[in-house]
């Protein structure tokens, strides 16, 4: 079972929330029928460093937001924190992306170019689900 919630931003700064929420479009958009959902586990190595630290390696250094801004709007998301509920979660993170059909590549090109990252170094653990919504004709 997996189990998230949604929580306060830890790594995000007012300026890049602000382009986030204007660039983002929502999730449920009719043309969006491609998803993935993608749990993460990060180390030990990540929680033991500090939220300054940790915040330098997601933008500073990884440049994590400034990657994502760059596939918006056709690609949305939801973050949902695990960690939160329990550090005995299997996952820390619960990451769901929505797009259409016509923007497959370009998911694969966010996930890949995240996956380059210094940030990614600390993942431990990620399991990568795609899923397609089928519109039943009535």
């Amino acid at each position: 079972m997996l189990r998230g919630i949604t929580s306060n931003e830890r790594y995000v700064e007012r300026p890049e929330r602000e382009l986030l929420v204007a660039s983002q479009q929502g999730l449920g958009r009719a043309e969006a029928t491609f998803a993935a959902l993608i749990p993460i586990r990060k180390s030990s190595a990540w929680w033991a460093l500090s939220q300054d630290e940790r915040r330098a390696v997601f933008e500073e250094r990884s440049r994590h937001i400034a990657i994502g801004l760059k596939y918006l709007p056709p690609i949305a998301r939801r973050l949902h924190h695990c960690r939160d509920l329990s550090e005995s979660e299997p996952f820390d993170f619960l990451t769901w992306f929505e797009y259409a059909p016509t923007s497959g590549e370009l998911f694969q090109e966010l996930v890949g170019k995240l996956r380059e990252t210094e940030e990614w170094a600390y993942v431990e653990r990620e399991i990568d689900i795609r899923l397609t919504r089928l519109d039943h004709a009535a």
